[in-house]
C-alpha cells in the first residue's frame, strides 16, 4: 500500500528520545502546561472579549476565541502529551503574534525591570512552542502511546 508520509499517524508520531531529553521535555511539557492553564483560564470565560475595549490594539473577536482555545487546550495537550506538534504550532503563532504586539506596537522592553509589561515572557513561550514543535513531546507521552515512535 502507499503512502505519502503525510498521514495523522505520521504527523503525531515521536521522535526517538533519550530517558533524560524524554524526562526534561516531560518537565518543560507540564511547566508550560500548567502555566497556559493558568494563565489563560480567564480568556476561556469570554474567549471572544478578552482584549478590553480600551485597548490600543483590536484583535477582532474570532482571532481572540482562537487565540483563547489555541493556548488554554495547547496547555491541557501539553500535560497529556497529545497533538503535541498542533498544540505547539497554535500556541507558538498567538506568541508570536504577542511577542510582536508588546515589543513593536506597545513599545515595552524586553524585561521590566520595573515590574511592567514586557515581550520576554510570551518570547520565551513562543522559543518553548518551537522546541515542541521540532523535537517532539518525549516519550512520556500520550502522542507515543497512541501513535508510537519514529
Amino acid at each position: 500500500m502507499y503512502t505519502d508520509g503525510m498521514s495523522i499517524k505520521n504527523i503525531f508520531r515521536v521522535p526517538h528520545q533519550s530517558t533524560p531529553a524524554s524526562v526534561a521535555l516531560l518537565f518543560l511539557r507540564l511547566f508550560m502546561g500548567a502555566a497556559f492553564l493558568y494563565h489563560e483560564y480567564g480568556k476561556m470565560l469570554a474567549p471572544f472579549h478578552w482584549i478590553p475595549a480600551e485597548a490600543s490594539i483590536h484583535i477582532p473577536p474570532f482571532f481572540q476565541f482562537l487565540a483563547a482555545i489555541s493556548e488554554f487546550c495547547g496547555g491541557i495537550a501539553l500535560i497529556l502529551g497529545v497533538i503535541v506538534p498542533l498544540a505547539s504550532f497554535g500556541m507558538a503563532s498567538t506568541m508570536l503574534v504577542a511577542s510582536f504586539t508588546h515589543a513593536m506596537i506597545y513599545k515595552d522592553p524586553f524585561v521590566n525591570l520595573n515590574g511592567g509589561s514586557s515581550f520576554e515572557s510570551p518570547m520565551s513561550y513562543l522559543f518553548i512552542s518551537i522546541v515542541f514543535f521540532a523535537v517532539g513531546p518525549g516519550k512520556y507521552s500520550l502522542d507515543k502511546l497512541i501513535f508510537g515512535e519514529k
